[in-house]
């Protein structure tokens, strides 16, 4: 793999890891927030839609394709072990496929899908909001954190 090859997958994945982090950011910081303070039936009935929405080429392109780059940057800190940037490489790269990739699908997925399966203005769906919100949002920030070090990761990588 050329340098310049090198430098151009890390700069988009550091770019992706950026952009996936400022959504999960937007998410934890204040979306989650406002959401909460609408009658439950409304907050359901939002997240419902968010979570069918979120389902597009846009976001689905850069969250899977920032993992896809991750699989490939692993593979060049393997074979660039022991030069400079290998380790931040490899880091990042296992941020990012851990702590976004991976949470998302055992953690949010699956409280997505609970949410799913309620209708908004059930007394099931009463029940399981503020719990859906709490427990959802704190795994947010755990994506949020792990796609910003991982941002930061491939940043240090690159001088």
């Amino acid at each position: 793999m050329t340098d310049a090859l090198l430098f151009a997958l890390t700069l988009a994945a550091a770019l992706g890891c950026g952009l996936i982090a400022g959504v999960f950011f937007a998410f934890s910081a204040f979306v989650m927030g406002a959401l909460a303070r609408l009658p439950a039936a409304h907050g359901i009935a939002a997240m419902q839609s968010i979570n069918v929405v979120v389902i597009n080429p846009a976001f689905l392109g850069v969250f899977f394709g920032t993992a896809v780059l991750c699989i490939v940057l692993i593979v060049a800190a393997l074979i660039t072990w022991g030069e400079t940037g290998a380790i931040c490489l490899l880091v990042g790269a296992l941020l990012y496929l851990v702590g976004t990739i991976v949470v998302t699908m055992a953690c949010n997925v699956p409280r997505n899908n609970a949410l799913a399966a309620v209708a908004p203005d059930s007394d099931a769906g009463a029940g399981l909001w503020p719990r859906y919100v709490r427990e959802w949002t704190a795994w947010n920030h755990v994506r949020a954190a792990a796609a910003l070090l991982a941002a930061a990761s491939f940043t240090m990588a690159l001088r």
